[in-house]
């Protein structure tokens, strides 16, 4: 078999007795690494820190992924002004936090042969809120439902994770808004702008 030694070195090919040999004199453990390469290769190496350290940088990527939450909002095709703008307001919410947002119009009785009340519907709340996300799928029937996924832009939600890290940046607000003049307040003519 082909040996590697632990720092990575080349041992060369030596027996499978001598190579177990080399491992306990080192300390250390015997591990094939490709078996299925001409001759296998083996390497000396301490397995127990090997799987901890892999163990480790997974972790560490799990810790670093994003993970995407799905919310749901429900409407029907002939919704009161105000209880749109109530879950459109929801919409907003969760565009702002971040997270997608499946909205679904559900179609009931005579209302299935109209499906273009909940396409006009599903168009207004997608124009309404293009400030904070855009429509990732656009409207389309699925039986009695008529369905749209809306995503936040990919900027909002970085935003809004610098802000909740950062503690200074509302003091930094503060001041801006403390430095800039309010409208009714005089401000000091100088010779530049005069002239």
């Amino acid at each position: 078999m082909r040996l590697v030694g632990p720092n990575g070195e080349q041992v060369g090919i030596v027996a499978i007795g001598e190579a177990i040999r080399l491992a306990q004199d080192s300390d250390l453990d015997l591990v094939e690494v490709a078996p299925m390469a001409r001759p296998p290769v083996c390497k000396l190496m301490d397995y127990g820190k090997f799987k901890y350290e892999t163990a480790q940088k997974a972790r560490e990527s799990r810790k670093n992924q994003v993970l995407t939450v799905i919310k749901e909002m429900k409407l029907r095709p002939k919704i009161d002004p105000h209880d749109y703008a109530t879950k459109k307001g929801h919409v907003v919410r969760f565009l702002k936090a971040g997270d997608k947002v499946k909205i679904t119009i559900m179609f009931r009785g005579r209302e299935q042969s109209r499906p273009e009340l909940g396409y006009r519907l599903l168009t207004r709340l997608g124009e309404d809120v293009a400030d904070l996300g855009f429509v990732e799928a656009a409207p389309k029937q699925d039986g009695r439902n008529m369905i749209m996924v809306l995503a936040p832009h990919k900027n909002a939600a970085d935003l809004k994770k610098i802000a909740k890290d950062s503690p200074e940046s509302d003091a930094t607000t503060a001041t801006t808004e403390a430095a800039t003049p309010e409208a009714g307040t005089p401000v000091a003519a100088t010779p530049e702008a005069a002239g």
